[in-house]
């Protein structure tokens, strides 16, 4: 059996057109464990994890899944694959139900209905609800869903708290430790509540202007609140205050 971490990051450096927004970052995520990757706006975030999935080129290094290199494999094959993403904005279709986003999702070895709907149980009562009259957190879990009937083995999620009350936010975060327990998926998450990512995360990695300023236990980083403010400056604002 391979010791290698599902998902693994090997110097990445990844943009738009040829020109880096990421540069040269290393991560890696292990099955069972939930990752947050963290950051002021601009840092790179999205970008990492749209190159993961295979919606943006690599420009240097590469992306490994359980030690094979998929660095340059389609969104579509990676999907099969077991990588699936959560984007910012869930792109739902707004004219089909919810039954129909997950009928539409299904395929080889997906997690029987009722098991999706104990990891989600607020869809239960949506199922007939076509997406565009759900609420924002109603949404947000049917886009989660979506990600999860394919029974990916590493699921990214970018900005899962976008456009919703922290009270809705607490409530969905803790979906991903949930999926990461009863589905054994890997899951590298980004998003902009701080406090209540390092509560689900048991890892995070901070970027600042695409590179990599800090790493570390989410319960650690947890108690080093002004190293952490420090981070989303930059580096040398790191080394300034450790």
């Amino acid at each position: 059996m391979s010791d290698a971490p599902r998902l693994a990051l090997e110097e990445l450096t990844a943009g738009y057109h040829g020109s880096a927004v990421v540069r040269e970052l290393s991560l890696e995520v292990q099955p069972g464990e939930v990752v947050a990757l963290l950051g002021p706006n601009g840092a790179g975030k999205t970008t990492t994890l749209m190159t993961i999935a295979g919606l943006l080129p690599a420009i240097a290094g590469g992306v490994r899944l359980d030690g094979e290199g998929i660095t340059g494999v389609p969104a579509h094959k990676l999907a099969r694959r077991g990588v699936s993403l959560v984007p910012e904005g869930r792109s739902l279709f707004f004219g089909m139900t919810v039954r129909e986003h997950l009928k539409l999702a299904e395929g080889k070895g997906s997690p029987r209905r009722e098991q999706l709907i104990e990891l989600l149980p607020e869809l239960r009562k949506c199922l007939d609800r076509k997406a565009g009259v759900l609420s924002g957190g109603e949404q947000q879990m049917l886009a989660v869903g979506r990600a999860l009937v394919s029974a990916p083995r590493v699921l990214l999620v970018d900005e899962m708290s976008l456009g919703l009350a922290p009270v809705i936010v607490e409530r969905l975060l803790p979906i991903l430790r949930r999926v990461a327990e009863d589905l054994g998926a890997c899951v590298l998450f980004v998003e902009q509540h701080v406090s209540l990512a390092l509560e689900v995360a048991d890892r995070a990695y901070v970027l600042s202007h695409g590179r990599l300023v800090l790493e570390g236990r989410a319960a650690d980083l947890r108690g080093r609140r002004e190293l952490l403010r420090s981070s989303y400056l930059g580096e040398a604002a790191v080394t300034a205050a450790t």
